[in-house]
This record gives structure tokens, sequence and C-alpha cells, in this order.
């Protein structure tokens, strides 16, 4: 049985579940797996076609399709994202301090949209744990991919003390990261998305390039955005990070704009990720292609479920791309069905 046919008979089990009983059941599962399996993929796996590499960022990506932050929050299942054919793996979003997330119910489908509605609010065990895990996954010497790390600000921290508590994850992971990002655009932490500045950006950035530039090979930064500010602001803030030695930007996150959905959404509010961010994210990122130039790294995620939509993000000006709705909707066998359909 292969794993889209397995697919197929739990996808509608899966659905009966709420979607947060769903997610972490099948993280919890992937976990279990990760513990004893390696996850390493065979030299004529497609997910490591030659024709796929990416050299960027002083890195080897095996291939152009990778995880999104937001599905492993903790980086308890990575070995197995590998072994989905995933050309790199984005855990995070991770704060410095634990925190358990805004009140349940917090995550919503909305099927006839295929799309997501998620306030989690940065659910996550915190830095130290995560630092300690990825410890555990180094030493196993497991990776084929770049692992990134997706930083976000605790809570409880004012925004006025936002760097210091991005600098202090950073310190605690950037090393065991190989590439980091800076994540300014989830809507569900009060006043983060303020933090789109271009001066919050670059105090943010000046913070975290302390300890990164005393690591003996400083990692790759990224900074990801929202796709509802407008394309001046964007491209703004873009400029601001690559000025401060950001390697490059995600494009782009969870939008707050609910209009146009087919299904009901009434009394919900969060991030929207999904099939209808595909155009905004998608037009977002051609824009800020064209005002930052080849040189900076491009990472398009938003709305990609077929390989035509991987293609369109890669037309746009995108390095690489990232899913994550497309994955829940369509199954563990999309990083690969996705590379088979750029291959042709």
């Amino acid at each position: 049985m292969t794993i889209d046919t397995l697919w197929t008979v739990l996808r509608p089990l899966a659905f009966r579940l709420n979607p947060e009983q769903a997610h972490d059941l099948t993280l919890g599962l992937l976990s279990r797996w990760s513990a004893i399996f390696t996850g390493r993929l065979a030299e004529n796996d497609i997910a490591r076609a030659p024709g796929f590499a990416v050299e960027t960022m002083g890195l080897r990506f095996p291939n152009p399709v990778g995880l999104a932050a937001g599905l492993d929050k903790n980086a308890e299942a990575v070995p197995a994202w590998q072994r989905l054919g995933f050309g790199f793996i984005e855990v995070g979003t991770v704060t410095a301090l634990a925190q358990p997330g805004n009140p349940r119910p917090r995550l919503f489908r909305l099927p006839k949209d295929q799309a997501i509605i998620n306030r989690m609010g940065f659910n996550n065990a915190g830095a130290e744990v995560m630092g300690q895990r990825l410890e555990r996954l180094r030493a196993r010497g497991l990776l084929q991919v770049p692992l990134g790390v997706n930083l976000g600000k605790s809570k409880v921290t004012p925004p006025e003390q936002a760097s210091d508590d991005y600098r202090r994850s950073f310190e605690r992971l950037g090393e065991l990261a190989d590439y980091v990002v800076v994540n300014i655009s989830s809507p569900n932490t009060p006043g983060l998305r303020d933090l789109q500045r271009v001066e919050e950006v670059d105090r943010i950035i000046a913070a975290i390039q302390v300890p990164n530039q005393r690591l003996s090979q400083p990692r790759p930064l990224l900074v990801k955005l929202a796709p509802d500010l407008a394309d001046a602001d964007a491209i703004d803030c873009a400029h601001a990070a690559l000025q401060a030695g950001c390697a490059g930007l995600i494009l782009t996150n969870t939008t707050v704009r609910f209009e146009g959905l087919t299904g009901s959404n009434e009394g919900l509010s969060g991030g929207l990720s999904g099939k209808p961010l595909f155009t905004r994210s998608t037009e977002l990122l051609s824009r800020v292609r064209a005002a930052v130039g080849s040189t900076p790294v491009l990472i398009g995620v938003g709305g990609i479920f077929d390989p035509a939509g991987a293609a369109a993000k890669l037309a746009a000006g995108a390095n690489l791309v990232q899913i994550y709705t497309g994955l829940i909707y369509q199954g563990p066998g999309l990083a690969r069905r996705l590379l088979r359909g750029l291959e042709r």
C-alpha cells in the first residue's frame, strides 16, 4: 500500500476528529516513528534527484519543497518529515519562554475553501526544550536536509523588549539551526504584527546579529512577513531586513482577511491559510522580488496544493517553497507529488 493510498483510507477518519486532536495524534505518531527510525532517503529517491538541488545561503537543499513552520512547533518529528521527501524542514514557531497558547478551540478547518483558520498563539515548550531536542537530533547525525528554526516573541514580553526576547531564543538555538527565521507576522500574538516596521526590523535583527556573528559560522537570517501589509510597507521591511544583514525573506504568513470564503466562518478569528491565500501571497512575492533584485533568497509559502501552485511560486521569484495547509488536505505524499509535477 502506497502512502497516498493509505491517506485516502485515513483522511475521512482524521477529518472526523477535532482539528487539533487530529494534529496532536498525527504528530504523536510521527514523533514515535522518529525516535526509532532515521528517516534517511536512498540516493535514487526523487526527493534527492540531482536536478532538484538548490544551492543558496551557503546551504545545499536537495529539493526546493520544504515544510513550513507551524506543523512541528517543538521539533518532535524531524526524521519523519525528512522521510516524506521534504528538501528542508522548518520547526517552530518557538518562543524564549514556554507558553500554552490561546484557549481552545483554536484550529478550524474550512473544507469548502481548502483552508484552515488558526489562532494557536505560539503554543510551544520553549527554546530550552527545543534546544535539548535538537542537540539529541544532531548527535544522531540523521539530517540530510537543512533545518530552519522559526523564532517568535513570547506573549508576556512587552513589545519594547521584543529584540531581547528574540536574541535570547537565538542564543539557545542559533547554533543548532542551519538557518533562522524571525517571525514578526503571526496575527495571533497581540502586537506582534506591529513589529513589521522598519525601525523594529532594524532593532530585532541587530540584536540577533550580536550572538550570530560570534558563531564560528554565522547563520543565514530570514524575516517572515504577512500578506496583509501594503506592497510598499512589505518592500520597506524587506529592504530593512536585507540592510541589517538578512539573507532574505519568507512570503507569506497567514492572512486576517476572510473575504470571498464560501464556507461558514462566522465568529472565527485568527490567521487564514490554504488556497484562499495563494493569489495574494504569490502577488506579494513577485512584487518583493522585483524590488529587491535577484540576489536575496525568497521562500514562497501560501496556498500550494499542486505542482502548478509550486511552479507559480518559483516563477514569481521564489528560490524555495514551503507547504502547510496543502499537506493537511492532500496528505503525506504531497511533497513528492509536487516534485514529480515539477520534473515534467
